[in-house]
């Protein structure tokens, strides 16, 4: 049902010496009036696909403005029965600890730490198809995913719209805005931070040895002086105690670096 595929396949057959012959229709891809009559079946069908795709997103769009769950992961502290979210007072609970610890600790990686040594999981949910889905350990994306999910406010939200959801709220206005508020302060210190001005030339490049995962440029400040190092984004996420490689001096692997440039350059 699309009009650029079927020219890539008849263009691939011509170059093969092959041809499109339907048995039960007048469908032939070596003449030109076979090739016409397809064309245009071709292209009401992708006009059906497309008014179909169409008909399915305004659909959607129509029930998430009316507060409707319309199906996938439910959000932790939250079941899904007769297509409604209600609320889950166990993970409930776990949800309120998050936002209300947050805002003791002001950090995610330290609210991580803690989430994930009492023992807590992410939801664990049963499918429409019956496939069981087992929580795992909290890392920071996910904490800062709970964090921002305006679900947690008896919302619905729809491409960046929010709309008043049929469930019931688990988070205050007032937790919200505080949580939210420490955000904006945080940006605004990294903002602020020298980081972006802070040479880092094997920034996108490097990757850690042990987990395979992407190292970012991070510094730090002691008695005055700057000290650069490349983090493991696993570091990162899910604490250092997570990965073996943890960081490395950005000065002696960017020495590194540039000694085996300038030995290609010579040779």
């Amino acid at each position: 049902r699309s009009l650029a595929d079927f020219a890539r396949l008849v263009e691939t057959m011509d170059q093969h010496g092959a041809s499109f012959v339907s048995v039960t229709q007048q469908f032939n891809t070596t003449s030109s009036m076979g090739r016409l009559t397809l064309n245009i079946l071709l292209s009401f069908a992708q006009f059906e696909r497309e008014l179909s795709s169409e008909r399915i997103r305004d659909k959607i769009a129509a029930s998430r403005k009316r507060g409707m769950w319309m199906g996938g992961r439910p959000p932790l502290g939250y079941d899904v029965k007769d297509r409604e979210l209600v609320i889950n007072d166990a993970e409930a609970a776990l949800v309120k600890k998050v936002f209300t610890r947050f805002l003791s600790l002001g950090s995610t990686l330290l609210l991580m730490e803690e989430i994930n040594a009492e023992g807590h999981h992410t939801k664990s949910w049963m499918t429409q198809t019956g496939r069981f889905r087992e929580g795992r350990p909290f890392d920071k994306a996910v904490l800062y995913k709970m964090l921002n999910n305006r679900t947690y406010l008896g919302e619905a939200v729809h491409k960046g719209q929010s709309y008043p959801g049929r469930h019931k709220a688990i988070i205050d206005q007032p937790i919200w805005d505080d949580v939210h508020s420490i955000f904006a302060k945080n940006a605004s210190q990294r903002r602020n931070n020298t980081r972006s001005s802070t040479p880092a030339p094997l920034k996108g490049l490097l990757q850690c040895e042990s987990c395979g995962r992407a190292m970012t440029p991070t510094h730090t400040r002691r008695h005055g002086r700057l000290y650069r190092y490349y983090i493991c984004m696993g570091a990162i996420r899910k604490g250092a105690k997570s990965c073996p490689v943890r960081s490395v001096p950005a000065a002696q692997i960017e020495g590194l670096v540039l000694d085996q440039v300038r030995g290609l350059i010579r040779a």
